[in-house]
């Protein structure tokens, strides 16, 4: 997947040549490939590391908080990492997800680390919309109506056609 010889973008993954440094989209510092299969490796130990279920001994913290549908979708992110969630309604939610009330998601404290940062990275990846190309209309993750093709700025798949997107029901 990397090439020695190049250098990556630890946040967007985009590849460079070796005599660039510095992502011009993330302004970050860039990595070289021998960098990444490392980092690549160390994150594929620490998820075999990581424990089954929950345990009543686990320390447990509070990593995001929020309405229980944004909340099942970060679960459902960190259950794909092997991290182990709970998620933890407040005294206005009936605990069955019908009541308007605030969910916190839950992990052991040593996994909190990384779900903030897979969090964060899903939260970038979702959220983020270049105003340089919305404002001279070449982007492409901007939904427009009287476009014939159209990409999701919620998750990025490419359709035709519709209101709402047919890959995460995003309506707009």
């Amino acid at each position: 997947m990397f090439e020695q010889d190049l250098n990556y973008c630890p946040q967007c993954q985009d590849e460079y040549r070796a005599d660039i440094e510095i992502c011009p989209v993330c302004e970050c510092n860039l990595l070289t490939g021998s960098e990444m299969i490392a980092r690549e490796e160390k994150q594929q130990q620490r998820m075999a590391d990581r424990s089954g279920e929950l345990s009543p001994d686990d320390d447990l913290v509070a990593v995001k908080r929020g309405p229980l549908a944004e909340m099942k979708v970060y679960e459902e992110l960190l259950n794909r990492e092997r991290i182990c969630t709970v998620l933890a309604g407040d005294e206005s939610s009936c605990g069955k997800g019908c009541c308007a009330g605030t969910f916190d998601l839950v992990v052991r404290r040593e996994d909190g680390q990384d779900a903030l940062q897979i969090i964060e990275a899903e939260i970038r990846r979702t959220a983020v919309i270049d105003s340089d190309s919305v404002e001279h209309g070449t982007g492409d993750s901007v939904f427009d109506p009287l476009a014939s093709d159209n990409t999701c700025p919620a998750c990025g798949h490419q359709f035709s056609g519709g209101m709402e997107c047919p890959d995460c029901g995003l309506c707009f």
